[in-house]
């Protein structure tokens, strides 16, 4: 090691480990670890290439879940699972592994533009500026990452490569038959030889260019489509289904959310709806996560129907196809795209008042309908309300069992992102349908027969009758007959009938949408994509990239009113003509294009960055196969490979990690990679929280400036009253890293953080409780160094056995913990062995003082390092190995055996732990208190659980 690593100079207090000193100590072994690298993980091959003899170790690699550089800063919360993860590398860089652990930042997406509007700071360089205050407060907290593979997704060199997996994705189709993403190409040359039908029967050579690209944008994994998508006005942006609240409002800034048809970029996720169900058995993460992932993915079982109506047919999706004959009328979506083709002139002789809500046309009808239902939201729409509304649309479709007519409607509770955008009604065994067929006096027909008392007549029902386990009525006609049947075998029966018809066939639905991929903002990724003339779309090719963001004069959306649910959204780049209107050579001569103006959403950056952090300075691959493999590869316990441990908020389970699995299996389907998973382990840290407080008026005073006295809690000499929330701005009750590591030090921020509770509880900040983990560091350093003279006190020679009992219980404990990520026990067992050296009043043994430094080295490594090197050692303490417990001095040297006589205990026995059970049985019976006990009675049986049970029966 370099000269820089000399002991520290004399604090102001003599020796005495105070804040002053551990500042010092952690700002001098902070430079020392960067200057020699001293995290730095190697790789198999490539410009990071290492030590071989490090590389043949077993390797790990840790992650945390992207930071987004906030111009507030962290918070204490913030650095909550970062210190986790560094505690876990250090243990296992200590256990015998190669450890890779760094971090980027997550730079790109709305709140950094909406900060740039307010201030007029361009995003990019209040961005930066954000990157590298939050770079200064996490390496004050000691943290051991390999910053030579920090990045950030504004980097053009990161982008490009977003970019390109993108144009991966775009040139790329799902094949069903092979379970896995294909190339475009494959699927060109198909439909060239003849090999696969083009849709709709014509010779690909017979297609025009635009028509062979509408064909392919029926396939391609990315793709455009003119479809109902999530507009927030109050944004100016559209948002994914997963970005909208429960309420009905938008994620960021809960503004109002509406459908409006526009054309955007989607990713076809749902084509890997199965797999992304099925590969979750195989991941070890909280089963509250996957349970999230399952629920959201929605995969249930039913058939598809065809209704017919003239020449077209109204196809549904339905899991009860077994109700049948019980469908008297339709629903359609408003949205559907079929509503427009069929609407009458007029309404149809007989048409009950009530279906028409007053209108003179059907057209007028569906048009004034549809405008309403697009001020709801989809969870407005599907709300559990008693009132339902629709219009009829003046057609019929023909029940294909029965072949009677039935009314179709347009209603809000039905969406196009399920199924099919349309249902078969079955009001008697459907609450909604139900309550719709009363409003609208419309015919319930039972087809399932009640079980509670009822009778089939629907006349008198006052609910539907929803049952799984029943049998069938009314359900007969030409070719068919389900009554007398089950619901199981009915399903399978009119499923068969259907197939045999052309008319249905059994299939599989998910409540999954795809993902929709554009936004109207600024401060994103560029699509590589620009359109002829004809608007016909083209990749840029890998040679044009990154196209990076231009430079504009306003890079603020078009917001309009929050509720304004008419309006469209404008992008700011489609401001800069200069860059949008340009001159191309795609490989057949300079043509004129048009960009596209929309912008990747924040998420894109973050689907693949564990992939970068392997290879981030490869300019001429996404990652070299080798390294990728060392890293991510499959291996045993974890057949899809990823990331070894990936820790981070329980609020990703869905927006997230569903993005990042689904591009992984695209990569994955194209070769790019080995690993079909993107994270292995999952582990969710919990939040730490902090006491509020408000005023008479409701709003938030700075939780730092209250007082409390009498029992109660003052503001400004004003009550206040008091609340549990989360820690950050909004709330004014955040606590910064950087007041901690000023009064007591970085260690001390460490150690309490990860005292406070188990990792995945949320847990209360209680500032005036961060002492005590000051005062173990403290005793710690007494424990070694004089604080008079500064001098090492360690001794040689060999420790007592009740020394060495102590040590290896605490290091066979709190290794076992760090390795569990149990850290609040491993700091217990820890500070129990401390206490007890502190309370024998002696100097240490060498042998015990290093091993003692060595156990605290992962959660405290600043003070260990100086530790460690005044007790003589010039390499880092950070790369020697972690203690192993001795197991002889890990067992108790006795145990306490309780014997019982007729239920009451009667001695207690202090025997060996290895003691067998004939020799216990036999020290019982023998024991005094025992044979009093006993009084002469003859023993009937003797049960022993050695060695803390005898129980005797007379």
């Amino acid at each position: 090691m370099s000269e820089t690593n000399t002991p520290a100079p004399e604090a102001a207090e003599g020796h005495r480990y105070t804040a002053a000193m551990a500042a010092d100590i952690e700002a001098r072994w902070q430079d020392v670890w960067d200057a020699e690298g001293t995290y730095e993980a190697p790789n198999p091959t490539g410009d990071l290439a290492g030590d071989p003899a490090v590389v043949a170790r077993p390797k790990k690699f840790i992650m945390d879940m992207f930071p987004y550089p906030s111009g507030a800063g962290l918070h204490v919360g913030h650095p909550l699972g970062y210190i986790a993860t560094d505690v876990f590398a250090r243990h296992q860089r200590m256990s015998g592994h190669n450890v890779l652990h760094t971090l980027g930042f997550d730079a790109f997406g709305l709140p950094a533009e909406q900060y740039a509007v307010q201030t007029g700071t361009h995003p990019r360089v209040s961005t930066e500026a954000n990157i590298e205050n939050m770079k200064v407060q996490l390496r004050r907290l000691g943290l051991g990452h390999d910053k030579r593979r920090s990045f950030a997704t504004i980097d053009p060199e990161y982008y490009k490569w977003t970019q390109w997996i993108f144009l991966q994705i775009y040139n790329s189709w799902y094949d069903a038959d092979a379970k896995k993403a294909r190339p475009v190409s494959e699927l060109v040359a198909a439909f060239e030889n003849g090999t696969r039908e083009v849709p709709g029967g014509r010779a690909w050579a017979g297609l025009t260019a635009a028509e062979r690209a509408d064909v392919l944008n029926g396939f391609r994994l990315a793709y455009a489509s003119d479809a109902p998508v999530n507009w927030c006005p109050g944004l100016g942006t559209v948002l994914a289904n997963e970005e909208v609240t429960a309420d009905g409002r938008s994620e960021r800034g809960n503004f109002p959310v509406f459908k409006s048809r526009l054309s955007q970029w989607n990713m076809r996720i749902t084509a890997y709806a199965d797999r992304l169900l099925d590969d979750l058995d195989a991941l070890d993460w909280p089963e509250a996560i996957k349970l999230q992932q399952r629920n959201w993915i929605g995969r249930s079982e039913g058939a598809r129907v065809d209704f017919a109506l003239g020449d077209e047919a109204i196809t549904v999706f339905t899991t009860r196809p077994d109700t049948l004959f019980g469908a008297t009328y339709m629903v359609l979506a408003p949205e559907h795209p079929l509503v427009e083709k069929f609407i009458p002139a007029a309404w149809p002789e007989g048409t009950h008042d009530v279906w028409t809500g007053g209108y003179a046309t059907p057209a007028e009808a569906v048009a004034a309908y549809r405008k309403q239902a697009a001020s709801k939201s989809d969870v407005e729409r599907q709300a559990e309300a008693k009132d339902k509304t629709g219009v009829f649309t003046g057609e019929y479709a023909v029940n294909p069992v029965s072949g009677d007519k039935v009314p179709v409607f347009i209603a809000d509770y039905v969406l196009m992102g399920y199924g099919t955008g349309a249902i078969m009604a079955v009001p008697a065994h459907d609450t909604r349908d139900f309550e719709f067929a009363r409003a609208f006096e419309l015919p319930i027909r039972c087809v399932v027969e009640p079980t509670d008392g009822r009778g089939t007549d629907t006349a008198e029902w006052e609910d539907a009758f929803v049952s799984y386990d029943a049998k069938l009525v009314n359900s007969a006609g030409e070719g068919i007959s389900l009554d007398g049947l089950g619901v199981v075998e009915a399903k399978a029966a009119i499923t068969d009938w259907l197939a045999g018809r052309g008319i249905g066939e059994g299939t599989v639905n998910f409540r999954l949408r795809d993902w929709l991929f554009s936004r109207q903002r600024y401060w994103g990724e560029p699509f590589p994509i620009v359109y002829d003339e004809d608007g016909v779309a083209h990749s840029l090719p890998e040679s044009m990239l990154p196209l990076e963001l231009p430079e504009v004069e306003d890079y603020s959306p078009r917001t309009f009113e929050p509720d304004d649910a008419t309006s469209k959204p404008e992008t700011p780049l489609s401001r800069n003509e200069a860059w949008v209107n340009v001159e191309l050579d795609l490989g057949d001569g300079v043509k004129s294009y048009r960009r596209e103006t929309n912008t990747m959403p924040n998420w894109a950056g973050s689907c693949w960055y564990e992939l970068r952090y392997l290879d981030p300075n490869n300019a001429s691959a996404l990652v070299d196969p080798e390294i990728e493999q060392y890293w991510m590869g499959p291996r045993e316990g974890a057949p899809h490979g990823g990331v070894d441990l990936y820790v981070g908020g329980a609020e990703h389970a869905v927006l997230h990690l569903l993005y990042a699995r689904f591009w992984s299996k695209v990569l994955f389907d194209l070769g790019h990679v080995s690993s079909a998973e993107p994270f292995h382990k999952l582990f969710n840290q919990g939040m730490i929280q902090a006491y509020a407080y408000t005023d008479a008026r409701g709003v938030y005073v700075p939780a730092a400036e209250v007082e409390e006295r009498d029992g109660g809690y003052f503001y400004q000499g004003e009550p206040v009253k008091r609340e549990h929330g989360k820690m950050g701005k909004s709330l004014k009750n955040a606590v910064t890293p950087d007041e901690i590591c000023e009064e007591y030090g970085a260690d001390t921020l460490r150690l309490y953080e990860m005292a406070m509770g188990p990792l995945d509880v949320s847990r209360p900040w209680d500032t005036r409780a961060v002492v005590g983990q000051y005062r173990l560091l403290q005793r710690l350093w007494r424990n070694i160094v004089d604080e008079e003279t500064g001098q090492v006190t360690v001794v040689d020679g060999e420790p007592d056995e009740a020394t060495l009992r102590a040590l290896h219980k605490a290091i066979d404990g709190a290794g076992s913990d760090m390795a569990g990520l149990r850290f609040n026990t491993a700091i217990a067992k820890i500070t129990e062995l401390n206490n007890a050296l502190t309370k024998a009043g002696r100097p240490l043994e060498r042998s015990v003082a290093e091993r003692l430094v060595l156990l605290v080295a992962p959660l405290a490594p600043h003070i260990a390092e100086e530790l460690w090197h005044r007790l003589g050692h010039t390499d880092s303490v950070v790369h020697q190995d972690f203690p192993v417990a001795d197991p002889a001095y890990v067992v108790d040297e006795t145990v306490t055996c309780v014997v019982q006589v007729k239920g009451k205990v009667k001695a207690r026995l202090e025997v060996a732990p290895s003691i067998s059970e004939a020799d216990l049985e036999q020290l019982a019976v023998t024991d005094a208190g025992v044979v009093a006990a006993l009084g002469g009675a003859e023993i009937r049986k003797v049960i022993v659980r050695a060695p803390k049970l005898v129980n005797i029966v007379i």
